[in-house]
């Protein structure tokens, strides 16, 4: 009996043990016809530990020997398998159509839906399943390649609107558009930058998230102001962070652009265009980019996932080149060496001429006296004065993370966040030539310059919270703090009206937006109510700062080169040669009887006779006016019913109020419903009201700035609304933008075939936009305070609406030995600018002629016609053994500029330079091949077919060739990444 006792607790330790050790599990994922499934996702049922299986279907994971393993693949339904001491595990999934879209949560408090069950458009993206065969890099560029509703702008000049890729939904602006992060608002960039729709405003920086970090996104394409509050007109994009843990995945990339214009057989450059528009023959914007992600696993559960991202590009430049007729690179007064200095002494700015002359060279003096001449003397081409368009170069890094922990049986603490850091470099301004006297200096720049603008920015983004359960009801208890800072600066500059001693670099600015947001959302699934209720409610506080520092005193400051001081009494303002000075443009400066003017008072009396520019060249530094320090608070409560009346159909509802410390208060609703006729098919629509209160970028932000009429520069200034000059004009507080947004559409299932079409309404009241220039002749009231500048302004000034079709076609089925999945999907729009809303304001203007400077034509243009109103993607990817190919065709709709101005025309009419862009069709291409279970290799590229845009017309291609709103003038751009997992 003691020997059975002692054999029966010896097998039960061994058994004790058994279970208790971890063991290597080893086995392949096959589907139910013996294909194998790489990707499959292997995890250890109660933990976040798991494994993937590689290219073969094969997997290895260590494992309890009691332990259940969970089989998951897209397409496939789950199965659980018990190990029970078994090393080696073959797994057959089932296709499940169900289980084709991943479930998600967006736009929804309830239980998860697959997209195709939701009562409004919703698109999944999976980042980390097609970042391998994508070319594009940074998240926005991704989401603008798979989401035909989605795009991501980025001007390849334009000052600011360079340094960051503005997100935008459904053709309307970036700040239309909410961003969350695991479900949290995320923050916005401190930059106002110009965006698709032709005004500027903040935007979200998607490009400090590693996208490595990201399992997928979720984008909801319906106004959603109801659920989440301000700037959800146009839907809401969620990016959900990876979980994984248990290994190291890691990439990197380098690619390039092939620098290689189109053929201009066809186009409209004249024969000096033609010659000087020409590559430079070299491959160009070189860039690479590391990404790394691993996740830690705790016991209890939890997990801890970090991901990082260094990268760094060099610049595209695509040149516009005009030619010496129409701009040379130096005046006549520059050629004969006729400049004088502000006492009249002579500046020699040909000295190549003085020498030839001295020497009785007559060809050379006769050459020497032209552009031409001067410039070849110097091995000068007008390649070289070119302004220069292109992607920035850029700098980056990026440390983001995501952590689950469970503190007891009920709750668990959560936190995610990142830091990163961009430098950007961009040329986005015009040549600046010797021929323009009132902004070059012969000493500094003698053949003029080409100021460069260049940004530091840090981000910082940092959530904690709580989920847990409070009676009947799961609870959310956050706090999401963001914080961006950009520090403006520019080199190859100066400030003209300083004179020589000016710095050629110099310190801008700096921009601070902050924004920390307090959420607590409840829960609660009622069963017994119908087919099932589930109740949500919630409140959230929201604090917001921002800040615009001055930059050094140089950057923004008049000096007084152009300034004649008397030295003696009674003082004549004559030049050594006893006429009178001559002002920058060769008249004399005279008083009214033509006689010299006198300067009574030595050391006091002052003219200005050369009107030199203020300020840094290119961009003005922020001065002490413009400084700002404004905050914000915005309470907000919600509540959320979702209802389902049978199990056919499903009705919801949203009510939110919200209240701006600076603006007032808001109250926002929604409903949707969806409805299934049979198991295949479902009709689906929703109402909602929505708003988006104006930020406090758009409120607090002041400028003077330089733009061009050709190539004419004139300085302007956009005042606040709180300031004298708006004041004084009549101009009022601005407003929040108010929507109304309709959708109906269906999804149905079609053998392997999932399609889901919706069509949709949004009209937006009261949109904001930023009026033409002002001067005082328009507008007497502002020469007490403007003087001789110009004066714009923010406004609400009009209504908008935007409606089309969008619709998504998916197909997967096993093709060969692999597994083929194919996508199509479109969008159809038309947006309509419905009119202006404008004021009473005092000036001397018709109401015609007011009407066109309060919204002018060519931002009503760039609003209704500026951006594609159709885009189409089609995606095929094909997966077999070793292998893995995606394959994406983009068709760009039209586009369509209108000019601000009637002008002089080439062949001699005179009208408005409007302008028709045809389609455009290009192609990106990804090739992976798998050496081993941890390292693959992919080749491809973006536009591997080299397209190009048409050409802008003669009349507008001052600054670029090139239209930048279909798919950008940047080329072809190829690529090859390693990917590696340890």
């Amino acid at each position: 009996m003691k020997k059975a006792l002692l054999l029966t607790l010896i097998f039960l330790t061994s058994i004790c043990l058994l279970q208790a050790q971890e063991i290597m599990i080893t086995g392949t994922v096959v589907d139910d016809q013996g294909v194998v499934l790489p990707g499959s996702d292997v995890i250890i049922k109660g933990t976040t530990k798991g494994a993937t299986t590689n290219f073969d279907g094969e997997f290895t994971i260590d494992a309890p020997a009691d332990a259940v393993l969970v089989f998951s693949s897209l397409g496939f339904g789950k199965k659980e398998v018990s190990v029970d001491g078994q090393t080696s595990l073959n797994v057959v999934l089932e296709t499940a159509a169900e289980q084709l879209l991943e479930t998600i949560v967006i736009g929804s408090r309830g239980k998860p839906r697959t997209a195709l069950d939701t009562p409004v458009p919703v698109d999944v993206i999976n980042i980390a399943e097609q970042a391998i065969n994508m070319p594009q890099q940074d998240l926005s560029q991704m989401l603008a390649a798979s989401a035909p509703s989605f795009t991501a702008f980025q001007s390849g000049g334009g000052d600011l609107s360079s340094f960051v890729s503005q997100p935008s939904l459904r053709g309307l602006a970036a700040s239309q558009v909410l961003v969350l992060v695991n479900g949290k608002r995320r923050h916005t960039s401190a930059i106002l930058a110009g965006n698709q729709t032709g005004t500027p405003g903040p935007a979200v920086d998607m490009s400090f998230i590693p996208n490595i970090g990201v399992e997928r996104i979720e984008i909801l394409r319906d106004g959603a102001s109801a659920q989440y509050g301000s700037d959800a007109i146009a839907g809401v994009i969620n990016m959900v962070m990876k979980k994984g843990t248990g290994k190291f995945t890691g990439s990197l990339t380098g690619g390039a652009y092939i620098n290689s214009s189109p053929d201009f057989s066809d186009s409209d450059l004249t024969d000096g265009e033609r010659a000087f528009n020409k590559s430079t023959g070299d491959w160009d914007g070189y860039n690479f980019q590391f990404d790394g992600n691993y996740g830690l696993g705790f016991e209890n559960g939890g997990y801890f996932n970090v991901s990082a991202l260094v990268a760094s590009s060099e610049r595209t430049i695509r040149t516009s080149v005009l030619d010496i007729a129409r701009a040379p690179l130096y005046s006549s007064d520059y050629l004969n060496n006729q400049t004088t200095n502000v006492r009249g002494v002579p500046i020699i700015t040909n000295p190549e001429l003085i020498a030839a002359q001295s020497g009785g060279d007559a060809a050379a003096v006769a050459s020497l006296g032209t552009v031409e001449g001067l410039m070849a003397a110097r091995g000068i081409e007008q390649f070289d004065a070119a302004t220069y368009s292109g992607l920035p170069a850029q700098t980056k890094m990026s440390l983001a993370f995501n952590m689950e922990n469970p503190l007891n049986e009920n709750t668990d603490f959560y936190a995610f966040g990142d830091f990163g850091y961009k430098y950007t470099d961009a040329y986005s301004c015009f040549y600046r030539r010797a021929a323009q006297a009132d902004r070059t200096s012969y000493a500094l720049y003698p053949n003029g310059f080409r100021p460069q603008i260049y940004t530091d920015q840090y981000n910082l983004s940092l959530a904690t919270g709580i989920t847990g359960v409070l009676g009947d009801f799961d609870f959310d208890l956050s706090n999401i703090i963001g914080t961006n800072s950009a520090q403006y600066g520019m080199f190859n500059t100066w400030n003209a009206s300083i004179g020589e001693s000016s710095p050629t670099e110099m310190n801008l600015g700096t921009h601070r937006f902050l924004q920390n947001t307090l959420n607590f959302d409840a829960t609660n699934f009622y069963e017994g109510v119908l087919e099932g209720l589930n109740v949500a409610f919630g409140a959230e506080l929201r604090v917001e700062n921002y800040q615009i520092i001055a930059g050094q005193e140089e950057s923004w400051t008049a000096g007084t080169a152009g300034v004649f001081t008397a030295t003696q009494d009674n003082q004549l303002i004559i030049g050594p040669d006893g006429f009178p000075l001559e002002d920058l443009d060769g008249n004399p400066i005279v008083d009214t009887t033509g006689a010299p003017i006198v300067l009574p008072n030595a050391g006091v009396s002052q003219e200005l006779v050369k009107n030199y520019a203020l300020n840094c060249q290119c961009f003005r530094g922020f001065a002490p006016e413009n400084e700002g320090n404004r905050f914000r608070s915005v309470m907000a409560a919600y509540g959320d019913l979702e209802l389902d009346v049978t199990e056919d159909w499903l009705v919801s509802g949203a009510l939110r109020f919200e209240n701006y410390s600076d603006f007032g208060n808001v109250l926002t609703g929604k409903v949707a419903t969806r409805y299934s006729i049979g198991e295949k098919f479902a009709v689906r629509g929703s109402y909602s009201s929505g708003f988006r209160a104006p930020s406090l970028q758009e409120l607090g932000y002041s400028h003077s700035f330089t733009f061009f009429v050709g190539l004419v520069p004139f300085d302007g200034t956009l005042y606040p609304n709180s300031s004298s000059p708006a004041r004084a004009l009549g101009i009022g507080a601005l407003q929040e933008e108010r929507s109304r947004n309709v959708s109906v559409g269906f999804t149905a299932e079609i053998g392997k075939f999932d399609l889901a079409v919706d069509a949709y309404q949004i009209d937006i009241f009261d949109r904001i936009f930023q009026t033409s220039e002002f001067n005082s002749s328009q507008a007497p009231v502002l020469a007490p305070v403007i003087g001789s500048g110009l004066a714009n302004f923010r406004i609400n000034g009009g209504d908008i609406s935007t409606k089309g079709i969008e619709a998504v076609l998916s197909y997967t089925t096993h093709f060969g030995n692999g597994k083929l999945g194919f996508d199509l999907a479109g969008i159809f729009r038309e947006n309509t600018f419905e009119g202006a809303n404008v004021p009473d304001l005092n000036t001397a203007l018709t109401d015609e002629e007011l009407t066109e400077l309060y919204v002018s034509r060519d931002l009503i243009g760039q609003f209704e016609t500026g951006t594609p109103g159709s885009k189409i993607i089609g995606t095929l990817n094909y997966s077999t053994g070793k292998f893995s190919t995606m394959l994406r065709g983009t068709r760009f709709g039209s586009v369509q500029t209108r000019d601000s101005r009637e002008r002089d025309l080439l062949g001699g009419a005179f009208g408005f330079a409007d302008q028709y862009f045809t389609p455009e069709f290009t192609v990106d291409l990804g090739l992976t091949y798998s050496f081993s279970d941890t390292v693959s290799l992919t080749v491809g590229g973006n536009n591997i077919f080299n397209e190009y845009p048409e050409i802008i017309r003669y009349e507008l291609r001052t600054f670029g060739l090139y239209s930048q709103y279909q798919q950008g003038s940047t080329g072809a751009n190829y690529f090859a990444r390693l990917t590696f997992t340890l």
